[in-house]
């Protein structure tokens, strides 16, 4: 596995360039600032009327429309939501591209699955940060920087893999490491954890442990500290170290059971599923349900949605989070104001 590094990577072929940065969320706003503080010139695309334009303004920005950042920019970075990406590149990026520009994703979704074709003629390749926007402007700022994936899906000017790693390098990313992947490997990767371990994995194991403490009697404020207040901790210490790392850091009570119950929980059934939620994202099903549920209005999105925020959980988990002030410190408020805006 290839690992580039600020001496791998030339700023300068930036130089003369414009950086187009469609969408002002999380992301867009991390790398958008992050690429004008290394000297790129960057264009921000943002529709009026909400929350990120106003944002953008006042980062110093003047937000101009997709078409007009895609017919002035050299480099179009794409880095609005996955399910709107396909529609702003057919509408207001396709009819304005050129040989010699290029297409730049952060994930690989809709180039894998196909949903956005470009023409052979332009490079097109990713630069994608292992972490959320806010943690890519923050590590920039004090001087580090956020580890990328790299990935190269059309080498038309025979220098794509150069000009992603000067991006690269120009949001921090090169301070760090920057990692050679390739877009299906990213894009099918990155669904998986989401699905399986991330959110749905994670989510799920949380509520269940919840329900079955509470079901057996136990107070739910008791239930909500042992498997959810605390997963935190366990995180935080398998992140800086790793699972082994982790169980250095807890009882040997806690590691034993670790041991010999974690595979109660994490079954040869669960991992067979695991297998099949993985074999759904591989054939294209996952992205093909993902988009008709947004062409459909979201309407099972919006009832698991409603029925994950009705569970008990969230109702004691608020009213403990009230008590404990050090979570919503001013940095802390400005990620979930950020988060919002996205």
């Amino acid at each position: 596995m290839k690992i580039y590094y600020d001496q791998d990577a030339d700023l300068n072929l930036l130089k003369g360039k414009k950086v187009a940065i469609v969408g002002y969320g999380i992301q867009g706003r991390g790398q958008g600032l992050n690429l004008r503080d290394s000297g790129v010139e960057v264009l921000v695309a943002q529709r009026k009327g909400g929350k990120n334009y106003d944002l953008a303004v006042q980062d110093g920005f003047e937000p101009v429309s997709a078409e007009e950042a895609a017919e002035q920019a050299d480099i179009i970075q794409i880095l609005t939501q996955d399910h709107l990406q396909a529609e702003i590149y057919e509408k207001s990026i396709a009819p304005r591209l050129k040989p010699g520009k290029a297409l730049l994703f952060s994930h690989g979704f809709n180039i894998h699955f196909g949903y956005i074709k470009p023409p052979k003629d332009i490079d097109v390749f990713m630069v994608a940060p292992k972490g959320p926007g806010a943690l890519v402007r923050s590590q920039f700022v004090e001087g580090g920087g956020v580890p990328c994936l790299v990935a190269i899906y059309q080498n038309a000017s025979g220098k794509a893999l150069q000009l992603a790693l000067a991006h690269a390098k120009g949001v921090g990313g090169t301070r760090a490491g920057v990692i050679e992947t390739n877009f299906k490997e990213e894009t099918e990767t990155d669904l998986f954890g989401e699905q399986a371990v991330l959110c749905g994995g994670l989510s799920e194991l949380i509520r269940a442990g919840y329900d079955t403490l509470v079901e057996a009697g136990y107070a739910p404020e008791m239930a909500y500290f042992e498997c959810q207040h605390e997963v935190k901790l366990i995180t935080d210490a398998i992140f800086a170290a790793g699972i082994s790392g982790m169980h250095r850091r807890v009882s040997d009570t806690a590691e034993y059971g670790d041991y010999s119950r974690g595979t109660r929980i994490i079954t040869a059934e669960t991992r067979k599923e695991m297998k099949k939620i993985l074999s759904e994202i591989q054939s294209g099903q996952f992205a093909k349900e993902w988009i008709a549920e947004n062409k459909n209005g979201r309407p099972n999105y919006e009832r698991l949605k409603k029925a994950a925020d009705d569970h008990p959980i969230e109702k004691v988990g608020a009213q403990l989070r009230g008590m404990m002030h050090w979570i919503t410190q001013p940095g802390e408020k400005q990620k979930l104001k950020e988060k919002a805006a996205r």
